[in-house]
This record gives C-alpha cells, structure tokens and sequence, in this order.
C-alpha cells in the first residue's frame, strides 16, 4: 500500500530524527521509567524479597533530615556558583573582548581548568587548602602570622571552599560563552546608540545587555542543573563531610545504592529529576519572555 502523500514528504525528517529519537528513548526514556518503577518497591540487597510500598520511598525521602539537608546545600551551591561564576565571566568577556595586550593569552589562561578532569580539580584543591602543614593558603596564613584553618574540616567552611573550587574551574567556561555571543553583536547598534547620546553604561544596557540574552540563558540554566547535580567534586573533597555538612542531593542517592536501598536511592533520584525538570522549565519560560521584551 503506497504511503500517504504527507508522510513520503516527511519520511526523510523522520529517518533523520529516528536514530537520535532511539537513542533518547533507550539511554533516558527507559532509564526513567525503569526507575520510577523501583521507587515504587522496597528492593534492597537485603532481601529476595520485592514488595509494592506506594508513595512511601518518597515519603521517606522528603521527611529525612538527610534528604532535606541535601536538598538545602545542592540549591545553596547551584545558585552561589552561577552567581559568583556570572559575576566574574561577565567582566572578564567585556575585558577581552576588548582591544587589550595578550588577549588569546589570556583566553586560554582562564579556559584551561575546564578542560582539566573535575576530580584532578577537587585532588589539587584538596591539595591546596589541606589544613597540614603543606597546605599552600595554609602556608601562606602562616608566614603573615594567621592561624591555620581546617577549610575542609570546618563544617561551616566546607561548602564554601567546594564552591570556590568550582568557580575557579568553570568561569573560563561561562566566560568564552560570553565572548562568543559579545562577538555577535553588529557594531552598528552601538554607533545608532551613540548617535543618539548614549554614553558606555547605557549602550551596555540597551545593547549589550538584549544582545547576551541568549548566552545568559545557557550560562544560567546549564550552570544551575549542573550545580544541582554536584557529585564528583564533593566526593574528592570532602566526601560529603564533615558530617553531613557538604552532602547533596546525588551523593546521598549513591550512598542509598552503596547500602542497598535501592527503592529509596530510585525516589531519591525521581524526586532530583523533578526538581530540575521545573527549575529548567522556568528559567527558559523567563528567558523567553525577556527576549520576546527585546527582540
């Protein structure tokens, strides 16, 4: 039987789209739905025994002190990183892409940690703020007088100190996003707005500003999910500690595996998804919006 008309215009999108739709649906989709069935049981390596418990794997994750905690320092530290990562991108875009000496020096100079494995990060910084005697800031503190100071160790610094490290990894990253979409700008804009008097500040507001509408949507979004699922950073550095004072969402669902509660690690890793699934909804619904302001 001869395809519809419609379809034998379409089938050359479909044949293009279905590889990337397979693979979508067997590396996510399944995954997904598979785990969403675990949650939903109370399967542990501690018995043969697989039962249906409803809504309870859930009910124990959002009512343990654990989870709740996690939940806090994942959000605490994926919106402090974007802020601190965007504070620091942004002007330094704005620097080189102006006409200053050793721009592309310094381009690769800021963009090099981000090409470096994020656990060889959290070793040197692990390194570098050690509270032994070889710590460098340590050492430093130490030749001006100062005390030393258990950055790692103190649970009110820890996850400052984490941040930090990831700031330092990834504004290079943010930056050269920033430097891309300055780049494409058209320069007529800024000679409109300086015909009609406007100075630096606001030909950065009215131009620049509308211009890195789209950058800041991806420097924004993809830097709050990656934050929200921390994980290997906080491994290497601290390991969650001390305590339970760097433990986030991810780290807390790989100890449930480690002991065996698989249904609670599942809801555990349901309830993350969820999270993200919303916060990256909104953000793009906001950035829609303003760009649809200043188009």
């Amino acid at each position: 039987m001869p395809l519809p008309a419609r379809l034998r215009s379409r089938l050359p999108y479909i044949l293009m789209v279905a590889p990337a739709l397979i693979i979508f649906g067997v590396f996510f989709i399944i995954p997904v739905i598979r785990t969403a069935v675990l949650s939903l049981t109370d399967q542990s390596n501690h018995s043969r025994e697989v039962n249906f418990v409803g809504l309870e794997n859930y009910v124990e994750a959002l009512t343990s002190p654990q989870m709740l905690a996690g939940i806090q320092h994942s959000l605490t530290y994926a919106v402090v990183v974007v802020v601190l990562q965007n504070l620091i991108a942004l002007p330094m875009a704005l620097l080189l892409h102006s006409k200053i000496p050793f721009r592309g020096a310094f381009r690769t100079i800021f963009f090099g940690p981000a090409v470096l494995s994020v656990l060889v990060v959290g070793y040197l910084w692990s390194y570098i703020f050690s509270s032994n005697d070889f710590g460098l800031i340590n050492t430093v503190l130490r030749s001006i007088g100062l005390a030393n100071v258990n950055w790692l160790g103190d649970p009110n610094l820890a996850l400052g100190t984490i941040i930090v490290t990831q700031v330092w990894q990834w504004f290079g990253y943010q930056m050269v996003i920033y430097l891309a979409a300055l780049q494409t700008i058209n320069n007529d804009l800024y000679e409109a707005a300086a015909l009609d008097g406007a100075g630096r500040w606001k030909s950065f507001l009215t131009v620049t500003l509308p211009g890195l509408l789209p950058a800041f949507q991806i420097t924004i979004v993809t830097g709050l999910i990656a934050g929200l699922k921390v994980f290997d950073i906080v491994i290497s550095m601290t390991n969650g500690g001390p305590g339970y004072a760097t433990e986030t969402v991810l780290t807390l669902m790989y100890r449930k595996f480690s002991e065996g509660n698989y249904g609670v690690a599942a809801a555990f890793g349901i309830l993350f998804l969820i999270v993200s699934l919303l916060i990256g909804g909104l953000l793009l619904r906001v950035f829609r919006r303003l760009e649809a302001r200043y188009s």
